[in-house]
C-alpha cells in the first residue's frame, strides 16, 4: 500500500476520451492511457482494506492491491509481472473488460472505486512500449500435443499455458484470422487488432502453431468469415492429438420471430459488425451492409448493441435509436444493499455519447413493409414488468394502447447467443447440459473434461455467453486440468 491516507486525498480520475464529434469519423481506439503520474496517484487511493474484494471481483483473480502499490511506488516492471501472472492477456481486459472488480472494491461503498481497469491497460501498454512483454517458451517439450478448437480469449489462454507447460498445441480456427469474436465481434474503435497480432507472434514463438479458415465439424456454423478452406473431423482430431480442448463461442444469436421478419433490412448484429472489422483489416466486402443515411433500430441494450450504435454512427446514419425489453435501471445503485456485486444500474457507453436515442421496457411486435420487401418500420409497443404471485418470477404484460411505430431502414438484433454450434458437440459425442452448452464441471477432479473421452470445453462453450474476463479464467483452468490429464500432475496457477 503506496500511501495510507491516499483514498481520502484523492479522486478518482477516469481515462480521457477523444471528442465524439471527431472519434466518428475513424476506426482507431479513442480512450488515451493514463499518465504515469496520474496512475500513481490513482494507484495511491487503493485502501489497505484488509480483505481485498476487488480480487474476488475479478474473474482471473487479479492481484490487484499489490499491482496498484507497485504503480505507486513507479516499479512498472514487477507490476506487469504481478498482472501477467493471473491474466494473459491484459491488453483485452483493460480495454474491453466492464470491470467487476470496481463494483467489489472496499471505496466503492460509499465513494468512487479505484480505477482498477484504467490502471491495468496503463501497465500492458507501458509493458509493450518498453519491450517487457516477450515469448516464454518452455525449458522442456513433454512430447504431447493437444489441439485447441477456437482462437477466441479461451482457445488462446488454454493455448498459452500448455505450450508453456511443454506441450506441442495447435489452434483450429475456421475463420481466415485468429482472434474469434475479439477480432470480429468487438469493433476496432473498442480494440485494435494489432493487440491481438502481436500476442499470435508471442505465442507462435512459444510454439503455438495456428490453422486458420479450419472448420472442425460436419457443418459451416453461422460464423464470422467466409466458408472455411478445410473441414476437419472430430476422430482426425481425436486420434491425432492426445487431447482435444473446445473453445468455441456462443454464436447462436437470440432470434426475433415476429410478423416481418423475414423482410429485408432485418439481421443479426454479428452480419453486421464483423464485415466493418474486416473492411478496416483491409478486405474487399462486396454488399457490405451499411447505416449510411438510414434510420437504425438497434434491439438489445448490452454491450454488442452499443457496438452496433458506435458503428451505424460511424457510417453515417440519419438517426439510430436502441430498444431494451426491460425496465430503464437506476441511474444509481444503491451501494450497501448490491456491494461487492455486481450492480443493476443504468450504462452509458461511449456509442450512446456519440449520438442515440434509447428506449426501455419496449416490446416488437411487428416489422412493417414498404411495399417491396424493405423494412419500412418497427411496430412496438410498451410493456410493464410485474412479480406473479403464483410463481414469484418477474412477468411482462403489454401496456393497452401504448402501441407506436418507428421508422426503420436498417434493424439489428444484438439479443445475445443462446448457445454454442449444436453441431460441434453433437460430432464429438459431447453431452450438453439444459442450455445447450457442452456438460462440464469445474471442480474436481476432470474439470473441464467432457462426456467424450480426452475432449475437453471451456469458454463460452462450456458456460454461455459471458465476458471476456471470464473467457480467459476458463482458458487458464482448463490448461491446467489438461495438464494434469496428460501427465499426472501440474504446476500451471489455476
Amino acid at each position: 500500500m503506496g500511501k495510507i491516507t491516499g483514498f481520502m486525498e484523492f479522486q478518482r480520475v477516469d481515462e480521457a476520451y477523444e471528442a465524439p464529434q471527431s472519434r466518428v469519423k475513424h476506426y482507431r481506439e479513442f480512450v488515451l492511457r493514463l499518465t504515469d503520474d496520474a496512475a500513481k496517484t490513482q494507484g495511491a487511493r487503493c485502501m489497505d482494506c484488509g480483505t481485498p474484494f476487488c480480487m474476488n471481483g475479478c474473474p482471473v483473480n487479479n492481484i490487484i492491491p499489490d499491482w496498484n502499490d507497485l504503480v505507486f511506488n513507479q516499479d512498472w516492471k514487477q507490476a506487469l509481472d504481478t498482472l501477467h501472472s493471473t491474466n494473459n492477456f491484459p491488453e483485452f481486459t483493460g480495454r474491453i473488460c466492464p470491470a467487476p472488480c470496481e463494483a467489489a472494491c472496499t471505496l466503492n461503498i460509499n465513494d468512487d472505486p479505484v480505477g482498477i481497469k484504467s490502471i491495468e491497460h496503463a501497465i500492458i501498454d507501458k509493458g509493450w512500449e518498453n519491450g517487457w512483454v516477450v515469448p516464454l517458451p518452455p525449458a522442456h517439450r513433454t512430447g504431447r500435443k493437444v489441439a485447441v478448437v477456437g482462437s477466441g480469449p479461451a482457445g488462446l489462454a488454454c493455448a498459452q499455458q500448455l505450450a508453456r507447460a511443454g506441450h506441442a498445441v495447435t489452434v483450429f480456427e475456421k475463420s481466415d484470422r485468429i482472434g474469434g469474436l475479439l477480432r470480429y465481434g468487438i469493433p476496432d474503435f473498442k480494440m485494435e487488432k494489432s493487440h491481438i497480432d502481436r500476442r499470435v507472434e508471442q505465442m507462435t514463438a512459444e510454439g503455438v502453431e495456428f490453422r486458420t479458415g479450419v472448420l472442425v465439424g460436419k457443418v459451416e456454423a453461422p460464423g464470422v468469415s467466409a466458408a472455411p478452406a478445410q473441414t476437419i473431423s472430430p476422430e482426425q482430431l481425436t486420434s491425432e492429438f492426445d487431447a482435444v480442448v473446445l473453445a468455441g463461442g456462443a454464436e447462436v444469436p437470440r432470434d426475433l420471430p415476429v410478423p416481418g421478419r423475414t423482410l429485408r433490412g432485418i439481421h443479426y448484429a454479428m452480419e453486421f459488425l464483423p464485415q466493418q472489422n474486416k473492411v478496416v483489416a483491409g478486405d474487399q466486402v462486396s454488399g457490405q451492409l451499411m447505416a449510411t443515411g438510414k434510420h437504425v433500430v438497434v434491439i438489445g441494450g448490452g454491450d454488442t448493441g452499443s457496438d452496433c450504435v458506435g458503428t451505424s454512427n460511424r457510417h453515417g446514419a440519419a438517426a439510430v435509436t436502441q430498444f431494451e425489453l426491460l425496465p430503464q435501471p437506476p441511474e444509481e445503485e444503491e451501494k450497501p444493499l448490491v456491494w461487492p456485486y455486481w450492480p443493476i444500474r443504468l450504462r452509458t457507453s461511449s456509442s450512446h455519447e456519440e449520438g442515440c436515442e434509447r428506449d426501455w421496457a419496449v416490446t416488437t411486435k411487428s416489422f412493417k413493409d414498404d411495399g417491396q420487401g424493405n423494412v419500412a418500420a418497427l411496430i412496438g409497443a410498451r410493456v410493464e414488468w410485474a412479480k406473479d404471485e403464483a410463481s414469484g418470477q418477474m412477468k411482462m404484460r403489454e401496456v393497452p394502447g401504448s402501441e407506436f411505430e418507428v421508422k426503420a431502414d436498417l434493424v439489428l438484433f444484438a439479443m445475445g447467443f443462446t448457445g454454442p454450434v449444436a453441431s460441434v458437440l453433437e460430432t464429438f459425442g459431447v453431452e450438453r447440459d439444459a442450455r445447450g452448452n457442452a456438460r462440464a464441471s469445474t471442480e474436481g477432479a476432470g474439470s473441464y473434461a467432457t462426456s467424450s473421452p480426452k475432449v475437453f470445453a471451456a469458454g463460452d462453450m462450456r458456460r454461455g455467453q459471458s465476458l471476456v474476463v471470464w473467457a480467459i479464467r476458463e482458458g487458464r483452468q482448463c490448461a491446467r486440468a489438461v495438464d494434469e490429464f496428460l501427465v499426472g500432475s501440474s504446476e500451471l496457477p489455476r
